[in-house]
C-alpha cells in the first residue's frame, strides 16, 4: 500500500502543475486571441481549477467506477465552499460583487437542484446525464450572450506568452492532467479495496481533498490580494462545473446505481453549504456587508461536522 500512497501523492502533484500550467497557457492564449481578463476570470481559471476533478473523474468513470467520480463531485463542492471559501473568510472578510446574486447564484442554485433531482432515485444513467449536458448548453449559451452584449477588447501586455508558449503550456498541462488523473484513480481503488472500504467514500475524501487545492490556493491567494469577485467567483464557478460536467461522465460510461449514502448525506450536505452561501451573498450584497470571519467558521463547522458523521458510518459498516 506505501506505493499506492506514493502514487497518490505525486498524482496530487501532477494534477495542482498540469492545473497551474494548464490555466497558465489557456489565459496566455485567451490574451493572445484578445479576450478580456474578466472573461479569462469568470471561464478559464474556474474551469482550470476544476480541471483535475474533471479529468479524475472522468477516468473513474471510464474505468467503471462511477461513485469515485460521483463522490469526487460532491466532495469537492463541499470542500470548496466548507473549507475553501471558509478560510478565505477567516483569513480575511470577503465582498461579494452584486452581479453574483443576479446570475451566478441563481445559476448554481439551479444546476445543485438539478442534480438531487437526478439522485434522488439512486440511479444515474443515459438520460441523467443528456440531461446534465443540455443544462450546460443552456447556461453556457446564456453567458456567451451575456458576454457578447459587453464585449470588452483586450491586448496582449509585456510580460504576456507568446502564442506558440501558451500553446506548449496548455498541451502540456492537458497532458500532466491527463496521466496524473489516470494513476491516481488506480491508486486510490488499490487503496479502496486493501481497506474494504467502498470507492465513494475514497472520492469524497482523499480524491476531493486533492483536486480542490487548486481552489483552496487559488480563493486564499485571491483575498489576501483583495480580489474578492475572483475569490468567490472561482468557488461558484467552479462547483457549477463540478456537477455540470463530471456527473454526465458516470451517466454515459458506467451508468448504474449509487450508494443512498451519497444522496442523503453528502448531497444534501452540498445543498446546505449552497443554500447558506447564496443566503449569505444575497445578505451582504443588499446591506453592503462582508462575508465575514463568523460565516467562514460558519463554512469550517458544517464541513467537520459532515466529515465526523461520514468517518462514524464508515467505521460502523466496515465493524471498526
Amino acid at each position: 500500500m506505501l506505493v499506492e500512497t506514493a502514487i497518490i501523492i505525486l498524482g496530487f502533484i501532477g494534477l495542482i502543475w498540469g492545473a497551474d500550467k494548464f490555466v497558465l497557457g489557456a489565459s496566455g492564449l485567451a490574451r493572445n486571441l484578445g479576450v478580456s481578463e474578466l472573461m479569462i476570470g469568470l471561464t478559464i481559471v474556474s474551469f482550470g481549477t476544476s480541471a483535475p476533478e474533471i479529468f479524475s473523474s472522468a477516468f473513474s468513470a471510464w474505468e467503471g467506477k462511477p461513485e469515485l467520480a460521483i463522490g469526487n463531485a460532491l466532495g469537492s463542492n463541499l470542500f470548496n465552499i466548507g473549507v475553501a471559501l471558509g478560510v478565505a473568510a477567516l483569513v480575511r472578510p470577503l465582498k461579494p460583487a452584486e452581479s453574483l446574486i443576479h446570475k451566478e447564484i441563481p445559476a448554481l442554485l439551479l444546476v445543485t437542484l438539478a442534480t438531487g433531482a437526478i439522485l434522488s432515485d439512486l440511479y444515474v444513467g443515459v438520460f441523467d446525464a443528456i440531461a446534465l449536458t443540455l443544462i450546460t448548453a443552456y447556461l453556457g449559451y446564456g453567458l456567451y450572450q451575456n458576454r457578447m452584449s459587453r464585449r470588452d477588447d483586450a491586448t496582449p501586455k509585456a510580460g504576456d506568452l507568446l502564442g506558440w508558449q501558451a500553446m506548449a503550456y496548455l498541451i502540456f498541462g492537458l497532458a500532466l492532467l491527463i496521466l496524473s488523473a489516470e494513476a491516481l484513480v488506480q491508486a486510490a481503488a488499490s487503496i479502496a479495496a486493501h481497506l474494504e472500504v467502498s470507492t465513494a467514500i475514497i472520492g469524497l475524501t482523499v480524491i476531493a481533498l486533492g483536486t480542490s487545492l487548486p481552489e483552496l490556493a487559488a480563493s486564499v491567494t485571491s483575498g489576501l490580494k483583495g480580489h474578492h469577485d475572483l475569490a468567490i467567483g472561482n468557488i461558484v464557478g467552479s462547483n457549477i462545473l463540478n456537477l455540470l460536467v463530471v456527473l454526465p461522465f458516470p451517466g454515459l460510461l458506467s451508468s448504474g446505481s449509487i450508494e443512498k449514502e451519497l444522496f442523503y448525506r453528502d448531497f444534501l450536505s452540498v445543498l446546505i453549504l449552497t443554500l447558506l452561501l447564496a443566503y449569505f451573498c444575497y445578505r451582504c450584497v443588499k446591506n453592503n456587508q462582508l462575508i465575514s470571519r463568523l460565516s467562514g467558521a460558519m463554512f469550517l463547522l458544517i464541513y467537520c461536522g459532515w466529515f465526523t458523521v461520514m468517518v462514524l458510518q464508515v467505521q460502523r459498516n466496515v465493524g471498526i
